[in-house]
């Protein structure tokens, strides 16, 4: 985790999601990393700590909240933000994901712009 490039983890299983906030992230100086799905998701944080994981919710195999439960059952990962992006917006969906422990919440169709506000504003990197 470095204060100059925080880095951020991605996982979408939609190829054109993912890549549009990896752009953007990277765009802004965000050491990014991309993975398609869930599993992925836990191997890539075994492999190095990220400062923010962002999680599609609904993912093949082991859903975004799936990993987030067990983010949040880590010690060594106490300090991660987690981000949910997901096409669920009705209310107990929402209130499904801060629940489990997401430390923000973001619906598709989603802006870019606005995405990447919301992760400046978790990490600390206000514009």
């Amino acid at each position: 985790m470095s204060p100059e490039h925080p880095s951020v983890l991605v996982a979408d299983d939609d190829p054109d999601i993912r890549d549009l906030v990896v752009f953007k992230l990277q765009q802004a100086g965000y050491e990014v990393r991309a993975v398609e799905d869930g599993t992925a998701a836990l191997g890539a944080l075994e492999d190095a700590i990220p400062d923010l994981v962002v999680l599609d919710v609904m993912m093949p195999g082991l859903s975004g909240l799936d990993v987030l439960r067990q983010i949040r059952t880590m010690d060594r990962l106490d300090g991660v933000k987690v981000l949910l992006l997901t096409a669920r917006a009705r209310d107990t969906d929402v209130d499904d994901g801060y629940n489990t422990g997401a430390d923000d919440y973001v619906t598709k169709p989603f802006s870019p712009r606005e995405l990447l506000h919301r992760v400046n504003s978790m990490l600390g990197r206000g514009r």
